[in-house]
């Protein structure tokens, strides 16, 4: 098994079903409100646990009640959190709107996660024993780029997940030259200028598109009748990053199938497909 450590978020997801997105300063009703484990960081690391990857996360969470949830969650799903410390700030926690077109709307509070860094001697030594680095940009940029330097001189592959947009640009940029894959969508891409070796663009039900010095190659779309598409691009992260090392290739594709499979499921902490699925979608 691949050895996955992925850094990055974790947070508690309240899930509004609509029918229609909201406009400015519009207000609807929702049908229904569920509360579950999410965050861009969590949400990948379980992706690649069920995936066959032997992950840890290095996260940060809230000495409160959801802290203690999301950490069960993540365990229960094969996730080592001997990377995940408690502060005393509230967890992480995001509202998502979801549509009945499977279309979202998210706005995130950060909590702990603004205040993850790899001060802790143990988190560094988790970070440096991975063969593959997964990030996010749900926690300080500043974090990113100093766990991918020790990754980098560990010679591991760093994945950045270049999601959310917005980060600070010489950051970006410091990032950028200790990453070997970025992963974006459609509009993350428009945003990303920095070359990389491997520039991977999630183009949901038409697939996905992997770009190189040397040309780019389109993967398809496993084709599906998407429920919610919350978390797909998670799902997508984590599956890749469980066989880049492998076969790049076939891990792309894995990953398209996984993405699929996931918006079959509503919400985005529990969606990720486990291995056979993924090989039975392939097969």
């Amino acid at each position: 098994m691949t050895r996955v450590c992925v850094v990055g978020s974790v947070n508690m997801d309240l899930v509004f079903a609509v029918d229609t997105l909201p406009v400015p300063g519009a207000t609807v009703l929702a049908s229904s409100v569920t509360q579950s484990p999410g965050g861009k960081g969590g949400n990948q690391a379980i992706a690649a646990a069920r995936a066959g990857a032997d992950v840890t996360l290095v996260a940060a969470v809230g000495d409160d009640a959801a802290g203690l949830a999301l950490k069960a969650h993540l365990s229960d799903n094969g996730v080592d959190v001997a990377g995940v410390v408690t502060l005393p700030v509230p967890s992480g926690m995001a509202s998502i709107v979801v549509d009945t077109h499977a279309e979202n709307v998210i706005v995130v509070a950060p909590g702990a996660n603004a205040h993850l860094t790899l001060t802790p001697a143990k988190l560094r030594d988790i970070v440096a024993d991975c063969e593959v680095l997964l990030m996010q940009l749900e926690i300080p940029v500043d974090t990113a780029v100093t766990a991918a330097r020790i990754a980098r001189a560990a010679g591991a592959t760093v994945i950045l997940n270049a999601s959310p947009t917005g980060a600070d640009s010489a950051a970006l940029a410091q990032l950028a030259d200790v990453t070997d894959v970025v992963i974006v969508n459609e509009s993350e891409a428009a945003q990303w200028d920095r070359p990389v070796p491997h520039l991977v663009t999630t183009l949901g039900a038409r697939g996905a598109d992997h770009r190189t010095t040397h040309g780019h190659t389109r993967v398809p779309a496993y084709p599906v009748e998407a429920l919610d598409t919350t978390g797909a691009g998670d799902v997508f992260a984590g599956v890749l990053a469980a066989g880049w090392a492998t076969d790049r290739g076939y891990a792309l594709r894995r990953a398209c199938a996984a993405g699929a499979l996931a918006t079959l499921v509503p919400g985005a902490g529990d969606c990720a497909p486990y291995d056979e699925a993924i090989e039975d979608a392939l097969n």
